[in-house]
């Protein structure tokens, strides 16, 4: 469960802030996935920078931040053990996806080399890409980059799931395609899932919207 309380995230600027917005509660449930929804430059892409971890000195931001009842406010990126999804990117472009598997598995798996390959490569053959195990990410195509960038974010264990308008690349005859899959696979993990975007095409879930500097409920697209 991903819990975010007393939130305010304000711009700073020449004569001092500028207020994007504020959020008193939000509570994302194991398996839920919640989407936030608001034109550019409102701060969407902050909020998720700021629940990972990031240093953001061009902001000012003051809230709690929970994940499953512990504080994680003052946590490094590292130990908060949060997955991250953005538009673009998210496999190391100098890596083969056998290495980027690897990597992402580093920090906390507990498995040997043989066994961190035998997991990697469970989860590219349910997807029949094994066969991309030794290449490059930059050989990949569109669909292929988004699957394999979500499987290594889910490698690294995270306990709850950010998505920074990951499928706003995509082609419209891969989008829906990538989409579904994407929270199906959240869904069967049961990972709590927040999810940025301006487009209402990729909302999914318990859908929030930024309007002016407060954040509104708005009906749940499944």
């Amino acid at each position: 469960m991903l819990n975010i309380r007393n939130l305010e995230i304000k711009r700073r600027t020449k004569n001092g802030t500028e207020p994007l917005f504020s959020l008193n509660e939000l509570t994302v449930e194991k398996g839920e996935i919640v989407t936030l929804m608001g034109p550019s430059g409102v701060g969407k892409s902050t909020l998720l920078r700021w629940v990972l971890g990031e240093p953001l000195p061009n902001f000012h931001i003051q809230g709690e931040l929970r994940l499953n009842s512990e504080d994680i406010s003052e946590r490094s990126i590292a130990a908060r053990q949060l997955g991250m999804m953005f538009q673009k990117g998210g496999l190391f472009p100098h890596l083969t996806v056998e290495e980027n598997c690897y990597f992402a598995q580093k920090p906390r798996s507990t498995l040997n080399r043989q066994q961190q390959k035998d997991k990697a490569l469970a989860m590219l053959n349910n997807l029949g890409l094994t066969d991309k195990w030794t290449v490059y990410p930059d050989s990949l195509s569109g669909g292929q980059y988004a699957r394999l960038a979500l499987i290594c974010s889910l490698l690294a264990e995270p306990q709850a799931m950010l998505l920074d308008e990951p499928f706003a690349s995509l082609d419209a005859s891969l989008r829906e395609d990538v989409r579904q899959w994407t929270f199906a696979q959240l869904k069967d993990k049961q990972m709590p899932t927040l999810l940025v975007t301006h487009d209402s095409t990729d909302a999914f879930g318990r859908v929030l919207e930024i309007q002016a500097t407060e954040v509104k409920g708005v009906a749940a697209n499944v």
